[in-house]
């Protein structure tokens, strides 16, 4: 029975969360290249502006199929950012269309986000980071069999 519960659990979060290496510089200085974040496999409703984002790169992407980690900057029926619709030469009251959202990168220089490519579809979205992990963070099951966080200097 404990097998069991135990794959129950396994399988669970298996499904609930994902876990994401930030790749490039598009989010720093709070997540740089490397470093890891734990991500709940959220619906969209739940996302608020402000919250940082993974979303799968579609096919048009120089990365097709790598995750892509981003800051809601948007949401449908908001308004969207000036400096978005400066870059995309779009009237300063536009809104976010249904099922699209509008991200951005931490840091402008290095991001690939909503001010060059536009909108991003909610169908794209895989979930919202709950915990950022350093390099050498990582995750492991300690002797009570409890799954937990620790750094490498820890262990």
């Amino acid at each position: 029975m404990t097998l069991l519960a135990g794959a129950l659990g396994g399988w669970w979060l298996r499904r609930r969360f994902l876990l994401v290496t930030v790749e490039g510089r598009s989010m720093e200085p709070g997540h740089r290249h490397g470093d890891r974040v734990l991500v709940d496999r959220r619906r969209t409703g739940s996302v608020h502006v402000g919250d940082i984002v993974v979303i799968d790169r579609d096919h048009a992407s120089d990365r097709p199929g790598q995750p892509m980690i981003k800051r809601v900057a948007a949401l449908p029926g908001d308004q969207v950012p000036p400096e978005v619709c400066a870059f995309q030469h779009w009237p300063l009251q536009s809104r976010v269309p249904p099922g699209q959202l509008v991200l951005l990168g931490d840091n402008p220089a290095g991001s690939l986000d909503s001010r060059q490519r536009g909108f991003f579809p909610t169908r794209q979205f895989l979930g919202v980071v709950v915990r950022h992990l350093h390099r050498n963070q990582q995750f492991h099951t300690d002797q009570d069999g409890a799954r937990k966080f620790s750094s490498a200097a820890e262990e």
